[in-house]
């Protein structure tokens, strides 16, 4: 499994979306998966991945959360969790997509 967390440097939550995304791993069976980071530095690096937002988490070439909208612009993405608009998501919920993954 390839496991990649897409974010630009003022992003506060990439590094605690690896440690979840980390969690979520273990917790579904696959612990020695690796969590790779790619910078993000200029609209044309986001041109080149399916960047929504950081953090984008991308499994296998898919971003793990469709239905957002990709972007260019080097900003922060929004999740929708059970306690509202937070800066990424829970780790009951990357449990939840990584269960849901074709």
């Amino acid at each position: 499994m390839n496991v990649e967390i897409l974010h630009i440097d003022d992003c506060p939550n990439w590094q605690e979306a690896g440690g979840r995304m980390g969690a979520a791993l273990a917790l579904t069976g696959h612990p020695d998966a690796a969590v790779s980071y790619t910078l993000l530095s200029t609209a044309e690096d986001t041109a080149t991945v399916l960047f929504a937002g950081s953090p984008t988490i991308i499994v296998d070439g898919r971003d793990l959360f469709p239905g957002a909208d990709r972007i260019s612009d080097l900003a922060c993405r929004i999740y929708q969790t059970p306690t509202g608009f937070a800066g990424l998501p829970t780790i009951d919920q990357l449990i939840e997509a990584l269960g849901h993954r074709d």
